[in-house]
């Protein structure tokens, strides 16, 4: 069991848990980061007392520097900062729970220092599976997921032959939008899509759920993680959030991790591995759900899980593509640039504009990335079909 623990993302839903979990089992926090909200920061250095404390934008560096005066953490700031507490060495493992493209050089960092990885930034496997799981198995770095469906698998996979895995089932809640037509989401508000139906997630997060594009991605992040092709994950619509997933054996064995929509459980399961211990979350009471139901994704009107399956069998760049058309198609939509169905559309066809090119290192990465960022910000103005 890990004794310490850095968190990239630590006032962030997952990062905030972590904390809740790291402070049930007596875990020191040695380091802290977060993207723009300095008083939430701070407000859990005074509590936690870390050696280092960063904020990922840069211009708010000054209020970070103001509000933390007197607290005797060393401040960082930007790309530098989160990458010099992902090789921190007083720390045990690394929770990497950013959102977004960010996510993927401090991972890099961390297994080239050493240090295992909790991890929840799914883009960083999105974006850079390859590159991250090549030098995971030269360094021998462990990498535990922390998403609550990679975190079924990995733990139905315990003390069973991976050779004699058959698939995986990854379960998905079908988001707020489970059963509408295209034309029921025309018109589809912010305030609608950010309303999900079992978790409590960012706001980006929690509309790649509304468009299916955060099932999309995991379905590229559970590849790469358990080495699998794509007809070998079956994703099901699950609507209550009880069992997380499920893995299927040769002998027709299905073995599914069950419990309530609550992430503390996958927080600590990572960061405790492979200790089983009293978490602070409610038990699962069965006869409470007394149903549980099972349905096929709708392919046709959720654009993005679509395109993030065929982006996983092109290969190469395409998944960087995918991911990045998403994350500035997300903004706009946030932003109220642009309607919803829209981001489906601009993710699709980013992945059928840009050129697919093998991933080699990580400029390739920055390359497909920046390219599909681009793509969206040229097509913006463009009517939904």
């Amino acid at each position: 069991m890990m004794n310490s623990l850095a968190i990239l993302g630590s006032t962030g839903s997952i990062g905030t848990q972590a904390i809740e979990v790291a402070e049930k089992h007596n875990l020191r926090v040695t380091a802290l980061a977060a993207n723009t909200r300095v008083d939430d920061l701070v407000q859990q250095a005074r509590a936690l007392h870390p050696e280092l404390l960063c904020i990922a934008d840069e211009s708010r560096y000054p209020a970070l520097k103001e509000a933390a005066a007197g607290l005797g953490c060393r401040l960082l700031a930007g790309m530098d900062g989160l990458c010099e507490i992902a090789q921190q060495k007083s720390a045990d493992i690394l929770l990497n729970s950013v959102v977004g493209m960010v996510g993927l050089l401090p991972t890099l960092k961390a297994i080239e220092a050493g240090k295992p990885l909790a991890l929840a930034n799914k883009e960083t496997l999105v974006a850079g599976g390859a590159l991250v799981m090549n030098a995971a198995a030269e360094k021998g770095v462990p990498i535990y997921p922390v998403d609550s469906e990679h975190s079924a698998i990995f733990q139905c996979l315990q003390g069973n032959k991976r050779a004699q895995l058959k698939k995986i089932i990854l379960t998905a809640s079908g988001g707020p939008f489970y059963g509408k037509t295209k034309d029921d989401l025309r018109h589809v508000t912010v305030a609608d899509a950010l309303n999900h139906p079992n978790w409590s997630m960012g706001n980006k997060i929690t509309i790649d759920s509304a468009t299916l594009m955060n099932k999309g991605l995991e379905f590229i992040e559970a590849r790469w993680l358990f080495d699998l092709k794509p007809d070998e994950i079956e994703i099901v619509v699950h609507r209550q959030s009880v069992l997380h997933s499920a893995v299927v054996y040769q002998d027709e064995s299905m073995i599914g991790q069950m419990g309530v929509p609550d992430m503390k459980i996958p927080i600590q399961y990572a960061l405790c591995y492979p200790d089983r211990l009293p978490c602070p979350t409610k038990p699962l009471s069965l006869t409470d759900y007394g149903t549980l139901t099972f349905a096929k994704p709708d392919y046709d009107t959720f654009d993005c899980l679509t395109a993030c399956i065929r982006a996983s069998e092109m290969g190469g760049t395409a998944p960087v593509a995918a991911n990045g058309a998403n994350e500035a198609a997300v903004a706009a939509f946030l932003a109220e640039k642009i309607p919803f169905l829209r981001i489906g559309e601009l993710v699709t066809q980013a992945i059928d504009a840009i050129p697919v090119t093998p991933l080699t290192c990580y400029e390739d990465v920055v390359k497909a990335d920046h390219a599909a960022r681009e793509f969206v910000a040229a097509h913006l103005e463009e009517a939904s079909a």
